[in-house]
């Protein structure tokens, strides 16, 4: 068998691979725990060699590839934005990555108030007083970068580990 040559500083959403075949017992779903002990350990790691301030701009950058590839992949961008984000409400429920709701919507500049609720990231976390959310911010930044061709800054406002119940993020377009 012959494979595709990859760079291996790339990401393309083909590089998840075949789910179906690759796992034809287990199936494409695992726990939320087994996730954060990948993206826990994968951040301590990066803390420890990295400092925890570059490590948080790392999730956040890998957060904003995830959300490129994902609006790509899963959302239709050749809908209106009122049609995108329910879209995109239901996308992330389907994918069981969290529940979007829209507090604030100034669609004519695309800023936006939204909240997560139930997000993979942290939802259940014990309270540590600070946001944890890098990498959905970069997430949801990459989204609406792909979905305007305009790069975003997302900004948790909110956490779950800041005594809230729900994640808030504030979502611009960068000028």
């Amino acid at each position: 068998m012959i494979s595709e040559e990859k760079k291996p500083y790339s990401f393309e959403w083909k590089d998840l691979g075949d789910i179906t075949v690759g796992r034809p017992n287990l199936g494409q779903y695992t726990r939320v725990s087994i996730y954060r002990l990948l993206q826990f350990t994968l951040r301590s790691t990066l803390i420890k060699e990295f400092g925890e301030e570059r490590a948080d701009q790392l999730f956040s950058e890998s957060g904003k590839l995830a959300g490129i590839e994902f609006c790509k992949n899963i959302l239709n961008i050749e809908l209106g934005i009122n049609d995108f984000i329910a879209d995109l409400h239901q996308k992330l429920i389907d994918y069981s990555i969290g529940i979007l709701n829209i507090e604030k919507a100034d669609t004519e500049n695309m800023g936006f108030t939204l909240t997560v609720s139930e997000d993979l990231e942290c939802s259940g976390l014990p309270v540590y007083g600070e946001t944890v959310c890098d990498f959905d911010e970069g997430f949801i930044a990459g989204i609406f970068q792909m979905y305007t061709g305009k790069e975003f800054v997302a900004k948790e406002i909110d956490c779950w580990s800041t005594g809230d119940r729900t994640c808030r993020f504030t979502v611009n377009p960068i000028n």
